[in-house]
Order: structure tokens, then sequence, then C-alpha cells
């Protein structure tokens, strides 16, 4: 069985994570994905103290498809240095093949 991951970016707007959602998606770098929001954030940037409001993209995909979805979100993400973080992901069997499938 494949090694699986759930990556994660942020956008400040419900149309950019939709966009970087389906782009992902439809280019099948990702099986699935959602978009939730909006989330209060808070962060360091530029040195500076900042909070604001953000949505999140969680996308499925596989740790040998992750390197070019991760170009993929940074090339169309509008901000210089998004957010792209991934996590180890377990499932069903049955599950996993799917989103093996469907990004092969």
């Amino acid at each position: 069985m494949a090694n699986h991951v759930q990556v994660s970016t942020t956008a400040d707007n419900r149309e950019t994570a939709i966009e970087l959602l389906n782009s992902a998606v439809k280019a099948r770098l990702a099986a699935s994905g959602q978009v939730f929001g909006p989330a209060t954030t808070a962060f360091w940037h530029l040195g500076e103290f900042g909070t604001g409001e953000e949505w999140q993209v969680v996308l499925k995909t596989t740790e040998d498809r992750y390197p070019e979805l991760e170009a993929h979100l940074i090339d169309a993400h509008p901000w210089d240095n998004p957010e792209v973080s991934f996590t180890p992901l377990g499932g069903s069997a049955a599950y996993l093949e799917w989103v093996s499938r469907a990004t092969a």
C-alpha cells in the first residue's frame, strides 16, 4: 500500500481557497479535498504580530504526488510564502486505494 498524506494550506478568502482546491483535484494532484472557514488566525509576519481570517484547504494525496502538489499550491497561491504542510494519512484500505488510483 502506498503512503498517503493530508495536505493543508490557507487562503484569505473563500474564492481563492476553492480555486486552490479545484485546480489541485482537477490536475489529479489530490484525490479530494475540502474548504473550511472562516477561521480566526494569529501569526507573525515580517517581525510583526497579526490576526485575521483565513479559509483552510485540506487535500488527500500520496507521498509520491506530494512534491508536485506542493509546487502547484505554491505556484497558484497569491501569497509569497503560503503554508503548505502535510501529515501522514491513515484510513481504510479501500479508501487509501481509491486515493492512489485517483492521483495516478
